[in-house]
This record gives structure tokens, C-alpha cells and sequence, in this order.
């Protein structure tokens, strides 16, 4: 079995989690004590693995903060590393992402933020810069917040180009650009908006999170506030592929690291009701790219169960067979390292479950 490294973002700080071969998971933290951790990266393309935090501290504000050893120790730059120009008006409230680009750009890492914005750091996160194409996008003055705030919470790269970049925007649905960012088109066509008097709008949609299949860079996945979509063409269109889930409704979905056409989801009752669908806690899991979906429930509680699993709070690892993880909202958090066929609790009675990022790393 890999070493994996886990790092697991709360409402009270940043617990992070080794497994070092098939030793039993050892767990220490809270890094960043009485911090919101929205967003946490592992950032492997250098030449040592660095850690990427955005802490969220009611008192000094949000901040994001580095490691190059694992966790052992921190750094926070002397001036903020994401912080809104003067010019814009604006100030920070939250990094909701935190996204190292691929191979294509080195040194590249992103941030997502709320107010919904995208930041680009061309020294693997030491400081960020605003992208103001984006930000001055002629259909930002109609983004609306969703129910936990206006945040930029998704971020993808192409690995194929370095300009080409997908985020997603809570609520204002999915924008792409194709030149490095100096411009951006909406690209919602087929996610349906119910809660609008038009349904289908060019933007405007509540995209909750998308992940990339492993096989085929243009396919998406996307979770959807009310359905679940996948496109084929890099996000020009999306195709509903909720039929067969309880509750085409939650946060999460993760893409599986190696196997094409696999993903992940977990489904809530209802943006009304937002729980676990019919009160059952249960990770969805497709093999042909949402024609049909199986229950992976082997090892998870098999009774009435309310803990909700948030946006970034599903991932996968990139060992062989996949470790895949889920926190929720109840303070657990459950791990399988076998692609989901089987489940074992890996800790309980932790603070409110933000976010969740693993990564397997050298001896």
C-alpha cells in the first residue's frame, strides 16, 4: 500500500492524517486552532511536496499559509498573499480554492475566493494575483450568492494548454477561458437553473462542484444545486446524467484517478432537506460515465444517518486501487482503499467537515 498523506480542512482548525504503507492512520492537528479551513492543496510538482492552506481566523481574517515538511511547520507571508487591489472596491472573505495547475505550468497554483474572484500565482503560492478579466466579466453586476456566500469553488486545468482554464462560480454557473484568461465565455448550456424564472440561462446557474474524468480531459462531471451533469467537450455542453440516484441534489463529486468514466457523488434529500438522501449514508459511484449508478455502502452506517458531506469534502488519492475519502458535517470522516468497495472509519467527533484533499508521497 502507498504512504498517503490526508489532509482534512474544519470549521476548527486542519487535522492531517498519515499512512505510512499498511501501518494503521496516525492523526495529528489542529494545525491553525479555532481557523475555518475552507481550502487545502498538496502541491507535489516541486521537489519537495508543499502544503497549501487558506485559514479563515474570526480575529486576524483569512490568510493562507505554506509547508514544505509535511505539516511540521508553517509559513504565512509577511503581507497577504491573496488580497483584493485597492481599485476593485472589494476585500477578502474566504479562499473557498486552493489548485495547483498540472505539469503545463510548474509553478502555477490558483486561488478561488469569496467575493466570487480568481487568483493566479506564478511561484507555487507565495502571492497571487487578481485575474481581472473574470472579475470584470460584463455579467458579474447579475452573480448572486448562494446559500454559503458568493465563492469561486472550482478550478481546472488543461494539461494539454496552459490557457485553457474551467471554474465554477456559486451562483453564477461555469466560465472558460482559452487564452490564459485575458477573456471568458459562460459555458451552462443543457445545466438547468430551477430556481430561476428561466431555467435555462446562459449564466446564473448554482454549479456546486466538477470534477475531470481520468481518461478523457474535455469529460467534466458536475454537481449541479438539482442535478448531475457530464460533458464530453470540455464544458460547451452538459448532458444530465442524475437518472438512477436517489436525489439528484447535493455538493460533492470526485472523479476516480485512474479508471475512465468513473466518479463519485454523494446525494443529498433536497436543498430544502440537506441531508443524506432518504437518510442513508451512501457514496454513488458510476463505471460508464453516469449510465448507471451503484450504492457503495459496505462498512458505512447502515442506519438512519444525517451527516452531510459539503462541496469539497469528497476526494480520491492517486494510489492503485484509489483511496477514496468523505468528511461530513457531523465530524467523521470515512476512508476505503479500494475504490469504494469497502469503508472504515477513520475518525469521529471532529469539528463541522470543510474539506478533504489526499495525496500518496515518497518514503
Amino acid at each position: 500500500m502507498a504512504d498517503v498523506l490526508l489532509l482534512v480542512g474544519t470549521r476548527k482548525g486542519l487535522f492531517i492524517g498519515r499512512r505510512r504503507g499498511a501501518a494503521p492512520w496516525e492523526f495529528d492537528g489542529p494545525h491553525f486552532n479555532a481557523q475555518a479551513v475552507y481550502a487545502v492543496a498538496v502541491d507535489r510538482r516541486g521537489p519537495a511536496p508543499r502544503l497549501l492552506v487558506g485559514g479563515d481566523s474570526s480575529h486576524w481574517g483569512p490568510s493562507v499559509f505554506s509547508s514544505d515538511d509535511l505539516g511540521a511547520t508553517w509559513r504565512e507571508p509577511a503581507a497577504a498573499a491573496v488580497r483584493f487591489p485597492q481599485d476593485t472596491g472589494a476585500s477578502l472573505e474566504r479562499v473557498w480554492q486552493l489548485q495547483p495547475a498540472g505539469p503545463e505550468a510548474p509553478d502555477v497554483v490558483y486561488a478561488g475566493t469569496e467575493p466570487a474572484a480568481l487568483f493566479r500565482s506564478a511561484d507555487r503560492g507565495e502571492s497571487f494575483e487578481l485575474v481581472r478579466p473574470l472579475w470584470e466579466h460584463p455579467s458579474r453586476g447579475s452573480w448572486q450568492p448562494g446559500g454559503g456566500g458568493e465563492g469561486l469553488h472550482t478550478v481546472i486545468t488543461d494539461p494539454r494548454d496552459r490557457d485553457a482554464v474551467t471554474v465554477a462560480v456559486s451562483t453564477a454557473g461555469v466560465f472558460r477561458t482559452k487564452d490564459g484568461g485575458a477573456s471568458w465565455e459562460p459555458s451552462n448550456n443543457g445545466v438547468s437553473a430551477v430556481f430561476l424564472p428561466d431555467p435555462n440561462p446562459e449564466f446564473g446557474q448554482c454549479v456546486h462542484k466538477i470534477a475531470q474524468d481520468a481518461g478523457n480531459t474535455d469529460r467534466l462531471y458536475l454537481q449541479n444545486h438539482w442535478g448531475v451533469y457530464r460533458s464530453d467537450d470540455a464544458g460547451t455542453r452538459w448532458t444530465d446524467i442524475g437518472g438512477g440516484l436517489p436525489s439528484d441534489f447535493g455538493f460533492a463529486v470526485a472523479a476516480h484517478p485512474h479508471q475512465p468514466d468513473t466518479a463519485y457523488v454523494f446525494p443529498l434529500n433536497a436543498d430544502s432537506d440537506r441531508v443524506p438522501a432518504e437518510h442513508r449514508c451512501r457514496v454513488f459511484r458510476t463505471r460508464d460515465a453516469g449510465a448507471s449508478w451503484e450504492p457503495l455502502t459496505k462498512g458505512l452506517p447502515d442506519g438512519d444517518h444525517y451527516g452531510t458531506v459539503l462541496r469539497d469534502a469528497l476526494c480520491t488519492d492517486d494510489a492503485d486501487p484509489a483511496g477514496i475519502y468523505f468528511g461530513n458535517r457531523n465530524g467523521e470522516l470515512y476512508a476505503s482503499h479500494d475504490d469504494g468497495e469497502t469503508w472504515q472509519l477513520l475518525a469521529e467527533h471532529l469539528p463541522d467537515v470543510l474539506c478533504v484533499r489526499a495525496a500518496t508521497i515518497g518514503q
